[in-house]
């Protein structure tokens, strides 16, 4: 999932890249089948096809005031029932730590860090060197990486009208990666969706979350990107089957068509089926990206190339992992 420039007029959420979520993957570890690899990015250096104020926050380490989650639904009902928290120190010398938290039941849909502590003083790696820690049988990574999305950004925004160009190129984001046993996910199909929330006057405000590849900044209206950013997934098809099925219908599906294609990306979860061949790292095959990318020209009033192919960005640049350029 890529989720970049996500609050309204293609701004960053709360104007600090450090609460803006980019991407959110989910898929079989390389290296033991028995555990799911699931990946948070955010704070990019790419900059949005906008001027900023110069007021926007840039600062190149975690939010100290922030909360990054990952969670994980296994019942299908749109709700965490398993949920990893972290929580990052203010950066002291260029260094900074981290601490997860693990939640299940009941405490993985409260908001702040709750749970069992799985590791604190995680080292924050903001060099080329990863430093990943082992906490029972998950192991954890915080630090600096290569970004891994690609996108011809003026083209999208310009009728489609290809320049080439990859905006994405050389540019780093910070991930958040956990390698965790398959028996703590349960279900062998889970949704898995991420946020990230600011603590402000001691209450905790959900600034941005996603699932799904670029569903709030290509779909919904500005006006109501930032609401859509506050709001949980579980209440996603009372809120947006309706106007998004007329999007589809406006551009020619019947209406029972365009309620079952708006169904497939609502709740806003990655679902992740273990039980399937890999095919793409995050879970996803290549039917599902090409129907995302429908989804995103159909939205625009736009009709899609027939030859429209994956946007394959992680099986060009992986192993994911890569370290951050200069």
């Amino acid at each position: 999932m890529s989720n970049h420039f996500s609050a309204d007029y293609l701004r960053i959420p709360g104007d600090d890249t450090r609460l803006d979520l980019t991407d959110v993957y989910a898929f079989r570890s390389s290296e033991d089948p028995g555990k799911t690899v699931l990946i948070i990015d955010s704070n990019p250096t790419v900059r949005p096809p906008v001027e900023l104020p110069a007021t926007v926050v840039t600062s190149r380490e975690f939010h100290p005031a922030a909360v990054y989650r990952i969670n994980v639904d296994n019942d299908g009902d749109a709700q965490a029932d398993v949920a990893f928290t972290f929580t990052f120190s203010e950066l002291e010398n260029g260094a900074q730590t981290g601490t997860a938290y693990c939640a299940i039941g009941a405490q993985a849909r409260q908001p702040g860090p709750a749970g069992q502590v799985l590791a604190s003083s995680i080292p924050a790696s903001f060099d080329a060197t990863a430093r990943p820690v082992q906490a029972g049988g998950i192991r954890l990574f915080a630090g600096s990486r290569s970004e891994p999305f690609f996108a011809d950004v003026e083209g999208a925004l310009h009728g489609f009208q290809w320049t080439g160009h990859d905006d994405f190129a050389g540019n780093n984001v910070l991930s958040i990666a956990l390698e965790v046993p398959d028996d703590l996910l349960a279900g062998p199909v889970i949704g898995v969706w991420a946020t990230i929330s600011l603590r402000k006057d001691n209450t905790l405000v959900q600034m941005d979350r996603g699932g799904n590849p670029t569903i709030n900044p290509f779909i919904n209206p500005d006006g109501e990107k930032d609401l859509y950013n506050s709001r949980q997934p579980a209440d996603d098809v009372a809120n947006y089957l309706g106007p998004w099925s007329q999007i589809l219908e406006n551009s020619g599906y019947p209406p029972e068509q365009a309620r079952q294609a708006a169904l497939t990306v609502l709740p806003d979860t990655l679902r992740y089926d273990r039980t399937k061949p890999a095919a793409y790292p995050n879970g996803r095959g290549p039917t599902d990206d090409v129907y995302s990318m429908r989804f995103a020209w159909l939205s625009h009033g736009k009709v899609p190339p027939t030859g429209l192919k994956p946007h394959d960005d992680l099986l060009n640049k992986f192993p994911y992992l890569g370290p951050p350029h200069p």
